[in-house]
């Protein structure tokens, strides 16, 4: 990929991922509101909010960074499979895509509740504590690639180290 468009293909990434990580913030903050509010309006404002944060916000975020993440990759000299910090990146990126997909249902769930009633201190208290659990090691997992990207640790997975040779072998 050339400099010109490798840079705002980057930027868009980096955009993308630390959005995620900021949206996923928030919906903890909501989460965590929603949890421990003794006020009936906040607790369903909070659960309202946070199915519109994640499915108008954060999955949107999520599935760019991913897409993005996998352009950078193929796009240039890091490679998808070269590296150990940029498969860690993709593995994780894939993990929190699964993850907030299965979480979906039960945040709808919850927001549809929250719409229809007001939600009670004891009233689904498990899906309720999943749903900030979730949320706070879910920004704890986003800090990874985030950490990843900025200091690149070395180390070459054995296909980048049969590439880095290939490459070398094939200079004259």
């Amino acid at each position: 990929m050339p400099p010109r468009l490798r840079k705002p293909a980057l930027t868009v990434h980096v955009v993308c991922s630390v959005s995620s990580l900021g949206a996923v913030a928030a919906f903890l903050a909501l989460a965590i509101a929603g949890l421990t509010s003794q006020n009936g309006q906040t607790v369903r404002g909070a659960y309202i909010a946070m199915a519109t944060t994640a499915w108008f916000v954060i999955v949107p975020l999520i599935a760019a960074a991913l897409l993005t993440g996998l352009i950078q990759a193929l796009g240039t000299p890091w490679g998808l499979f070269r590296h150990y910090w940029v498969l860690i990146k993709l593995v994780i990126t894939v993990v929190v895509a699964v993850v907030l997909a299965l979480q979906m249902e039960g945040i709808a769930y919850m927001a549809a509740v929250a719409r229809e009633t007001a939600v009670a201190d004891g009233d689904l208290r498990a899906l309720r504590t999943s749903l900030a659990v979730h949320a706070g090691a879910g920004f704890l997992v986003l800090l990874v690639p985030t950490v990843l990207a900025i200091f690149k640790p070395r180390g070459v997975t054995r296909y980048g180290w049969r590439k880095q040779h290939e490459q070398r072998d094939s200079k004259p």
